[in-house]
């Protein structure tokens, strides 16, 4: 009898608890903006939205204070984060800085295994830019780009830079996502990546780092000239439903 063939692994992994599937839930309406910056979180209407109790939901929100997407008002209850250029330019100097350097010692160090592995995280990262135009891909695309950045300095031996460049990646999706889907400039973000990844394969330390610096600061500059109308934008799609 032929073998059963193997069901392909999801791209995250199913969330394991309530509190988890509403904090992804919340997590990712407020990234794509259907919770708008600024917006008031009422527990009592969320709750119906993501099929969980007020418990459940503010352990959720707990978990979105410390991403710093969500901001508690003490007894006047939560907030989505606001968005603004000065925090984006904030974030975007200092993840220049931090990540050229990490991307400098990942190649002066990285070995046949580093190697290949950003091979594979290309051409995966890739094949999602051949569907970035459809909505229905922004996750797979958003993970995909995380795993190719995280790879290219993955060979650098510092763990804080690491940890603090993780930090401030998820702290720029919000603004990612419009850079990206309002295209305020025109962008070859594939472009961007492939010469990235081939002057990082070369181990020309300087014109990747340079390439690096160029394509994070290219996100700054396209965010700048978007009305603050649009910023500060609710999307038009209707919040997330349960999540469990």
């Amino acid at each position: 009898m032929p073998s059963t063939p193997k069901k392909s692994a999801p791209l995250a992994a199913e969330p394991k608890t309530l509190v988890e599937s509403a904090y992804r839930g919340l997590r990712r309406d407020i990234i794509e903006g259907h919770l708008a910056p600024g917006e008031k979180l009422r527990v009592e209407h969320l709750k119906e939205n993501y099929g969980v109790g007020a418990g459940t939901l503010r352990e959720a929100l707990s978990l979105l204070i410390a991403d710093a997407l969500v901001v508690s008002q003490g007894q006047r209850g939560f907030r989505v984060a606001p968005v603004s250029l000065e925090d984006i330019a904030d974030i975007t100097n200092t993840r220049v800085m931090l990540e050229c350097e990490a991307l400098r010692q990942s190649i002066e160090l990285g070995d046949d295994a580093w190697e290949g592995a950003l091979l594979s995280a290309f051409h995966r990262l890739s094949k999602a830019e051949e569907k970035l135009g459809d909505p229905r891909t922004r996750e797979e695309w958003e993970e995909r780009n995380r795993l190719f950045h995280e790879v290219l300095i993955s060979a650098c031996p510092s763990r804080w830079i690491k940890h603090f460049l993780a930090i401030l990646y998820h702290q720029a999706e919000r603004y990612r996502r419009l850079s990206l889907y309002l295209q305020p400039i025109p962008r070859d973000v594939h472009g961007e990546h492939e010469a990235l990844f081939k002057a990082t394969m070369a181990r020309d330390k300087e014109k990747a780092s340079a390439i690096m610096a160029e394509h994070i600061l290219t996100t700054l500059r396209s965010i700048q000239i978007i009305p603050a109308e649009l910023l500060n934008k609710k999307s038009p799609e209707p919040a997330s439903q349960s999540q469990g």
